[in-house]
């Protein structure tokens, strides 16, 4: 675990706590490590939890299939990042799964430990607190994002918006999604094929440029 201390201290849930105060409050959150092969299942759909996660490393993509089996991509958790926080509190089943993008590495704890502030020896767990909180509240900042995305009313219209949301995350026009195509089409909730179509549509009149998961967003031209 010692390894991970630097990321832990980079991610929400332990920001502005030091790495020798998160070790020690490891051991008080009962937290666990556990290592999950790409594709593995990490938490089902219809699960009761009550333990939050943290990548540490790896991918985690959260996804939901519908009764005939269409596959969405809620969203995707990279390393430093909790999910599992929404269910674990409100103690109902799950109704997503959490699956390794990849081989991941994943940090366990405790919901109620994290909630439930302990002795005064821990003082810093006001603050993992507050962390904890602020972190549902983009968690919901996110969705809302998602959704401007989902709300547009062609698949061109859905890839421009969530291309320029990654450009200005990225702070440049030359940028990496974390999606493959399928992902991707998964995550925008649209036909594969008739996204790569798109695509290359966008591409041949100058709107962009992309080679696998990198793009660049190009001006119009001018004549």
């Amino acid at each position: 675990m010692k390894k991970y201390l630097k990321l832990l201290d980079r991610g929400s849930l332990f920001a502005g706590i030091t790495e020798s105060e998160i070790s020690a409050m490891l051991a008080c959150l009962s937290a666990s490590e556990r290592k999950y092969k790409k594709g593995e299942f990490i938490f089902r759909a219809g699960e009761i939890i009550s333990t939050v996660a943290i990548v540490l490393e790896g991918i985690v993509y959260m996804i939901k299939d519908d009764f005939w089996g269409n596959r969405s991509i809620l969203t995707e958790i990279s390393e430093g990042h909790m999910f599992g926080e929404t269910y674990a509190c409100i103690g109902k089943p799950l109704e997503v799964d959490a699956v390794a993008g990849k081989d991941t590495v994943i940090l366990i704890a405790d919901i109620n430990k994290i909630l439930n502030i302990c002795s005064n020896t821990c003082s810093y767990h006001n603050r993992l607190v507050r962390n904890f909180i602020s972190i549902l509240a983009n968690r919901n900042r996110e969705l809302t994002r998602k959704l401007d995305h989902m709300s547009q009313r062609t698949t061109r219209e859905k890839l421009l918006s969530y291309l320029s949301e990654q450009s200005r995350r990225a702070g440049s026009p030359s940028f990496e999604i974390p999606f493959n195509r399928q992902q991707l089409a998964d995550y925008l909730s649209v036909d594969r094929s008739a996204m790569s179509a798109e695509l290359g549509r966008m591409r041949d009149e100058g709107i962009l440029e992309f080679e696998r998961n990198k793009f660049r967003l190009l001006q119009p031209r001018t004549e």
